[in-house]
């Protein structure tokens, strides 16, 4: 298939809006879904550059599948094409998200939620297990990498090492073995890329340090000046101040993604604040790992129903609708920030064999850590009922194979066939399996 070099802006919004209303399944199948679009069907980007933003987009903060795409749509067309790509991201779970923290808010009872997107977890575990499949061939090339991957499932989801000392550990053990970046395939060769290894750096990739000044200032103006504009409205006491800052500290710390920080969101919002019970944030976390978008928007629901139920002199749906603004700009707008900073100096070093040798041991700890969450995501949609074992430091949880769902089993299966054997487009296997799910509801 020959590549658009020339991808237009059109052409790229398209596929982003898409993108942000089938983004299910966390990073794991939000990282599949881009990699499947993106370098094997539209070649827009090749192996190695993916693969390349991908470790740098799991060093940082916050929920790195929406860096990556921010990154991404930098590359193909600037600031704006990064901004673009970043919002269109987030928009439509931003929305859902609302309608949904405002339903339990109110009412107490998102039962229908379940219902409407069943099928699609059971899909985003095919599409997982595709992704792991075609990650794992292109990027484990050799016994060095292998290992490192390997260990980084192994420390993650068996002993339960903290996700940024994994990421450190195997960028270390890279720089140690000297791993090599993923070699090129037939199947994923960067030279039918829009953007592949060996295409001349454009312009508005090269790092300077007057640029970097300029972005740096630009972005803590536009990260913080409408927080503090909240502040400087409802005090120092109010709900929506304290969400401001607690969220803005919570966006720097977030390493390791939704999970990893949800202790840390939980004991604040529960225990410190007290503005939700531990079930509210649990609802909310399945609320967001059942609809598109990051799993870190769980924030919003947090932030929509803390402001809701403490208003102050404001109506609760006025407060519930500032909070949730305030608790996803603060989480969201930082993300920016990290990528139009930080990705110039990542693509300088591209050619940099230290640098290369870290990023290879960063993207081969990223295939064990996927393989960690796809397990994880698969045994809680494939299974009704599980039971968890703690051999060392962490859970581990364990099917009850007597419950086994064989509808799931059926759809994830389905999805998987579907898109390796007959190339079936993502978003119509995603939208069917929703249909699945919704037609099995009036059954049962």
């Amino acid at each position: 298939m020959e590549a658009p070099h020339d991808v237009s802006f059109l052409e790229a919004a398209r596929f982003w809006v898409k993108l942000g209303f089938v983004n299910f399944g966390g990073p794991a199948g939000q990282i599949a879904l881009m990699h499947d679009e993106l370098v094997v069907r539209r070649r827009w980007v090749g192996e190695r550059r993916f693969l390349h933003a991908l470790s740098y987009c799991t060093l940082l903060p916050g929920p790195e599948a929406q860096q990556l795409a921010i990154y991404i749509g930098w590359l193909l067309h600037r600031t704006w094409g990064g901004i673009l790509a970043g919002l269109a991201f987030i928009l439509p779970a931003f929305f859902l998200m609302l309608v949904l923290a405002w339903t339990y808010a109110a009412r107490g009872d998102v039962v229908w939620v379940g219902a409407v997107f069943g099928g699609l977890a059971a899909a985003v575990v095919g599409i997982v297990v595709v992704a792991l499949l075609r990650l794992g061939g292109r990027a484990l090339r050799g016994p060095a990498i292998t290992a490192i991957a390997v260990a980084a499932f192994l420390a993650i989801h068996v002993v339960g090492v903290a996700f940024p000392f994994v990421v450190a550990g195997a960028a270390l053990a890279g720089v140690i073995m000297h791993a090599k970046p993923a070699a090129h395939s037939a199947a994923a060769d960067d030279d039918d890329a829009a953007i592949g290894d060996e295409v001349v750096a454009a312009p508005h990739t090269r790092a300077t340090w007057g640029r970097s000044i300029r972005v740096l200032a630009i972005g803590l103006a536009v990260w913080w000046l409408p927080l503090l504009a909240v502040v400087a409205w409802r005090g120092g006491s109010d709900t929506l101040t304290a969400e401001a800052f607690f969220f803005s500290r919570a966006a720097v710390v977030t390493f390791g993604g939704a999970y990893a920080v949800l202790a840390y969101i939980k004991q604040a919002a529960v225990v410190q604040y007290g503005w939700l019970s531990a079930g509210d944030v649990a609802a909310g976390l399945g609320l967001a790992e059942s609809t598109p978008g990051p799993l870190i928007m769980v924030t919003e629901f947090i932030g929509f129903v803390a402001a809701y139920r403490f208003p102050g002199d404001l109506a609760p749906l006025q407060a519930g609708l500032l909070g949730a603004l305030v608790t996803v700009w603060a989480t969201f707008a930082p993300c920016f920030l990290w990528i139009f900073l930080g990705a110039p100096f990542v693509e300088r070093l591209r050619g940099n064999r230290t640098l290369g040798s870290a990023l290879a041991g960063v993207t081969a700890s990223v295939v064990g850590v996927i393989a960690s969450l796809a397990l994880s995501f698969g045994v809680g949609v494939l299974f009704d009922r599980a039971t968890s074992t703690q051999p060392l430091f962490t859970p581990i949880v364990l099917p009850v194979w007597a419950s086994v769902d064989g509808f799931a089993v059926a759809v994830a299966l389905a999805a998987a066939l579907a898109i390796q054997r007959f190339r079936v487009n993502v978003v119509w296997v995603v939208l069917a399996a929703g249909a699945l799910g919704w037609l099995r509801s009036l059954v049962r």
